[in-house]
This record gives structure tokens, sequence and C-alpha cells, in this order.
């Protein structure tokens, strides 16, 4: 990676994860695409055990589909919510939702529940991501997103999900990146020092 254009870099390395992710989540067998990401380890489980709120995301085409966990979250009496994109400058605020209630459609492809559920403050925020790697950063889609979100809720738990394909040495990281503090994929759950 060049010190010279750091964006040009993360740009590149963001083609190449989304490559990566869409031929590996191509050669899973289909039941163990169906069965991934439907169970809460228990280590994490354990770290959530006091949240009273919990923020998914719908996935996307080959992201990791967060929204799976949802009905397990729900019986463990959490309150469960979505992102909604407010919009093009990178704001989102997290909606309540039911799983399998129906969703609106948003920008950039998201859907969210219908507003009436409320704003959610959400105690653990799942984040979807291009690339991660051991130090604990995330590569998302470039606009910010979750970072605002991140910085909006400091006290919120940050976990990425993914599939195991989008591991990368190293993330560039810009000085207003927070790490995660948890990363889930189909088969690790790995936790960053300070978690």
């Amino acid at each position: 990676m060049s010190d010279d254009n750091p964006a040009a870099d993360k740009t590149i390395l963001r083609t190449t994860a989304r490559q990566r992710r869409r031929d590996f989540v191509a050669t899973l067998d289909p039941l163990a695409h169906r069965l991934a990401f439907k169970v809460i380890p228990s280590p994490l489980a354990r770290r959530i055990e006091d949240a009273r709120a919990v923020a998914l995301y719908m996935g996307l085409d080959d992201e990791a589909p967060a929204q799976r966990m949802a009905a397990q979250l729900t019986s463990m009496g959490k309150t469960v919510a979505l992102p909604r994109v407010l919009d093009r400058l990178g704001s989102m605020d997290f909606l309540a939702w039911q799983p399998d209630a129906p969703l609106l459609p948003g920008l950039f492809r998201t859907s969210h529940p219908e507003p009436a559920g409320g704003v959610v403050t959400p105690d653990v925020i799942l984040a979807p991501l291009i690339g991660f790697d051991r130090a604990m950063n995330r590569l998302g889609q470039g606009g910010g997103y979750y970072d605002r979100a991140f910085a909006r809720f400091p006290d919120a738990l940050r976990v990425g999900l993914a599939w195991s394909a989008q591991e990368i040495d190293n993330v560039p990281a810009d000085p207003w990146d927070l790490p995660l503090d948890i990363i889930m994929t189909e088969v690790e759950l790995i936790e960053g020092v300070a978690a």
C-alpha cells in the first residue's frame, strides 16, 4: 500500500476483497450457507448478556447475513434494531424491528423497519464489512456510515460480521476509524485485546 494515496489503496483493496468474498460464497455448500450465523457463539452471548438493544443489518448479496441472529436475540429478550440510512452524507439511525416484520426500501438498496417502532440506542452494533485484519480494523464500503455510528455510540460493543475469506493481512486505518471489539466469522470468534 502506498502512503501517497491511501484512499486509492483502499479502493483497490475493496475491489479485491469484494471479489474474494464473492468467490468464497459461491463455493460454499448451500446447507453450510443457510446455517452460517444462525447461532450466537457462547462467548459473544455472554458479552451481550446485559445489552438491551442489538443493532443488526440485512445482509446484501454475499455479505454475512446478520439478520439470521434476530430470532435468537429476541428469545434472549433483546430489542433488535436495523439501520436506516438517512442521507447520502453518512447519517443513519437504528429502528426497532421484529423478525419477519415487513421492511421499507431505503437508500443504497438498504431496507429498514417502519419508523413507528421508534429509534433505538444500541448497546451492540453488528457491522457489515468488506475486509478485516487481526488488529481489529474494518474495511467498510467507504461511506463512513458505521464509522459515524461507532463515534455516536462510543459505549456500544462493535462487532464485525464477515466470512473467514474476508481476512486481510493489513487494513489501512484512518485516524477516525475505530477498531472493532469482536469479529465473528462462520468459523471463528476473534476478540480484541481490550475486549
